[in-house]
């Protein structure tokens, strides 16, 4: 049975989390947009917005950083997982395959874009999504096991 500290640290833990997704969701709304034609002219410019197409470069200087922060994002919030009644089950399988799976995509997804593989514009989309689903559900897994356990 975890110590009430404990269930304190993981409830403070899940909020920032929660408020680093919506945080996260707003920037990107605002920066690239939740359509296929706006990460398109994000990633590839547009003479209409007056935007330059991204270079592999100012992507590595983008990339790099939260290639950090999203590993030790996602170790973190798994690592939390072990201590609830999911350990050693096959969903938890599915849970850590997932998140790194779709964190590797979402971040690398942006080079194939400006090589001019267009279908990586669905892929960005389809991982960011599908990335924040996998870290709620590990929050709710996290937050149901220090409310009832």
């Amino acid at each position: 049975m975890p110590s009430k500290a404990y269930k304190y640290a993981i409830g403070w833990f899940l909020l920032f989390t929660v408020l680093l997704l919506v945080s996260a969701a707003l920037i990107f709304a605002d920066k690239i947009g939740f359509s296929y034609e706006s990460i398109r002219q994000y990633y590839l410019g547009s003479e209409a917005a007056f935007s330059t197409a991204k270079t592999f470069n100012g992507l590595l200087k983008i990339i790099v950083p939260h290639i950090f922060a999203f590993g030790l994002f996602v170790m973190v919030v798994l690592h939390f997982l072990i201590f609830t009644g999911k350990r050693d089950t096959k969903e938890m399988q599915i849970i850590i395959y997932s998140a790194f799976i779709t964190a590797f995509l979402e971040l690398f997804s942006p080079f194939l874009i400006i090589f001019g593989l267009d279908f990586f514009i669905f892929i960005k989309l389809i991982t960011y999504f599908f990335f924040n689903f996998i870290i709620l559900y590990g929050i709710f897994i996290l937050f149901k096991s220090i409310i009832y356990d």
